[in-house]
């Protein structure tokens, strides 16, 4: 039972003080520190998932023998292909959704026991592998093929789940928390994100290699236990009907509807790419840090430390960029945070030779990037329209996710080429981020002839023509 009670909007409030308002739901300000707490709560059991799955899995990869190329398609573009097609479809579902425990909560509820469940199968993949090549005898492909092989099924499962999951957490938030305080609450988000990276890489990711069982067997229960309290405490408000006729519809004129509704304005394109590429630029550090660190000499503790340290200085101002963003408007901070990102993975990409220098370098890439995420985290709940945020959200994903099914193994593909040069991730990441900055800019000219931060109304297709 949740300590939240959705009222009328159009009620007057019995308490004292200032109220807060997110469709259906009023809160007082021990309401909406309810709130905040349950969401962060489950943002931090997230966050922790986010933080040690991906350099676990890489180190596993590695000792299995995969190739960059292998990593690339596992790691950026599976997960990418699968967010296309699964993404839009759940979206769509969950706007639509009308039940009793609301519209996000039961996708939610649903996926996170099975993402729990493959993140504990993932850290006994080699061990299942090992069991697979024995019991074919000599029938087997060989022992790195049955681990990969069983690595990569247990992978799929994981991504499914935490697709569903992705695809509707932005929309909880969208729908329980008042848009005014939405930049400062990310703020918030951001630092458990980055609290939950500090305890990973300062405690856990030097012992990654040889206790990867021990520890996705741990993140996998806190992530299971913590997320699923988060969904029982936090209560979703009353939705207006769906639009007339969107149940039902045929799956083709459904499908045209889509596409209509999110790519029927270049302004919609113009800042569903820009996003992107901003996002994309730090998928080849991210990517591939952990085998450029080894590969300048860093060892894994050290990496580790990197990121904490990273972690820390993003923790201090986080909580003031969500309230810039607040202030200024996410759109414009974002330009900024991916202006000097793009510049400053360019250099690193021509000088981070040394254990030294790819440390500077590692650690900005995280600072930038990260100053990015939280000062665009509001973006979509600012920019799209409010009915329909999960559906333009995971149109703005099918962008992104074009990007990630092509962008990794191309760098893995050239890296391997390369002879393993892993400053090219730098420079990937450079030319990425200023190409981002300018499409961003470009989207912000037209974000001001659609009223500016105090006039903005998101563009309709009925309404709004495709050269807004």
């Amino acid at each position: 039972m949740s300590f939240l009670t959705p009222k009328s909007s159009t009620a007057p409030s019995r308490e004292a003080g200032k109220i807060w308002r997110a469709g259906t739901l009023v809160y007082s300000m021990g309401a909406l520190a309810i709130l905040f707490f349950w969401l962060l709560w489950g943002d931090f059991a997230w966050q922790l998932k986010e933080r040690a799955v991906l350099p676990v899995a890489q180190l596993m990869l590695r000792n299995m023998s995969a190739s960059d190329f292998v990593v690339g398609i596992l790691i950026g573009s599976f997960p990418a292909a699968i967010g296309m097609i699964l993404g839009p479809i759940i979206s769509v579902r969950s706007d639509r959704h009308r039940g009793r425990w609301g519209r996000r909560i039961p996708f939610l509820i649903l996926s996170t026991p099975i993402a729990a469940l493959s993140m504990i199968l993932l850290g006994l993949a080699p061990s299942l592998g090992k069991a697979l090549h024995e019991g074919l005898g000599v029938s087997s492909p060989g022992i790195v093929a049955t681990n990969l092989m069983v690595f990569s099924g247990i992978w799929a499962v994981f991504e499914i789940a935490s697709i569903v999951s992705n695809s509707v957490f932005g929309g909880l938030i969208n729908d329980t928390v008042p848009q005014e305080v939405m930049g400062r609450f990310f703020g918030l988000f951001r630092i458990v994100s980055l609290v939950a990276g500090i305890l990973f890489n300062y405690s856990i990711m030097g012992h990654a290699e040889s206790h990867y069982v021990e520890i996705m067997l741990i993140i996998g229960l806190v992530y299971g236990g913590g997320f699923v309290m988060m969904c029982l405490r936090v209560k979703e408000g009353e939705y207006p009907a769906p639009s007339a006729g969107a149940k039902g519809m045929h799956p083709v004129k459904e499908i045209k509807t889509y596409v209509h509704e999110c790519y029927g304005h270049n302004y919609y394109l113009w800042l569903f790419g820009g996003y992107s590429l901003a996002v994309l630029a730090s998928s080849p550090v991210n990517s591939f840090s952990v085998f450029y660190a080894k590969s300048v000499g860093m060892s894994m503790d050290t990496y580790g430390k990197c990121l904490a340290l990273t972690y820390a200085i993003s923790l201090l101002i986080s909580y003031p960029l969500g309230s810039l963003a607040d202030r200024f408007h996410p759109l414009r901070l974002g330009i900024g945070a991916t202006l000097i990102y793009g510049a400053t993975m360019l250099l690193g990409g021509f000088f981070a030779g040394s254990p030294h220098l790819f440390a500077v370098t590692f650690i900005l890439h995280g600072i930038m990037a990260g100053a990015f995420f939280t000062t665009t985290a509001s973006l979509g709940q600012r920019l799209f329209p409010r009915a329909k945020f999960a559906q333009f959200a995971s149109a703005m994903g099918i962008i992104t996710g074009v990007g990630f099914l092509v962008l990794p193994p191309l760098l893995g593909a050239a890296l391997d080429l390369s002879g393993h040069l892993y400053r090219l991730t730098f420079l990937f990441a450079g030319v990425l981020g200023l190409a981002g900055a300018a499409c961003l800019w470009i989207a912000h000219g037209k974000f001001m002839k659609l009223g500016g931060p105090q006039n903005y109304a998101a563009p309709e297709s009925a309404s709004v023509g495709p050269n807004c």
